[in-house]
């Protein structure tokens, strides 16, 4: 099951581990919208977050063994950093374009057109790795 770690709304900070089962994209999404919408975040970047979070935690129970994974969204002023991290060394390369027929492929391709920034880190503690992207709080293109 789900142990959380809390979430620390003056800090604006959720943490929380999951089990690497398949319904876990699903829980992370669900706890992601449920700390927004108590964060009060435009829906534009709840809705980006979730689909981030879903993308990231789905890439690393397909392409690690680890057991389980850590998620955090944390407020950074006008960003919202979503992070997973796993075991192994994480993706190695930029994303590629998925042929028309591929059932996969398009995860960090959607990342990177919603997140500002992206990219890939060591873990602080132990082996692994940790995926984030920072996405915009709000519509800057006006």
């Amino acid at each position: 099951m789900v142990r959380q770690n809390g979430s620390a709304p003056p800090s604006g900070c959720l943490r929380f581990r999951l089990p690497a089962v398949p319904t876990s994209a699903a829980e992370a999404r669900r706890l992601t919208r449920q700390q927004l919408a108590e964060w009060r975040t435009p829906s534009d970047a709840n809705d980006s977050a979730q689909l981030v979070i879903s993308e990231l935690v789905t890439n690393a129970l397909r392409h690690t063994d680890s057991d389980s994974v850590g998620c955090e969204v944390r407020l950074l002023g006008s960003l919202l950093r979503v992070a997973v991290a796993s075991g192994g060394s994480g993706p190695r390369s930029v994303p590629k374009n998925a042929s028309e027929d591929d059932e996969g492929g398009r995860g960090l391709l959607l990342v990177c057109s919603l997140a500002q920034v992206w990219g890939v880190r060591p873990q602080d503690a132990g082996a692994g790795h940790v995926v984030w992207a920072d996405l915009p709080l709000s519509d800057s293109d006006g």
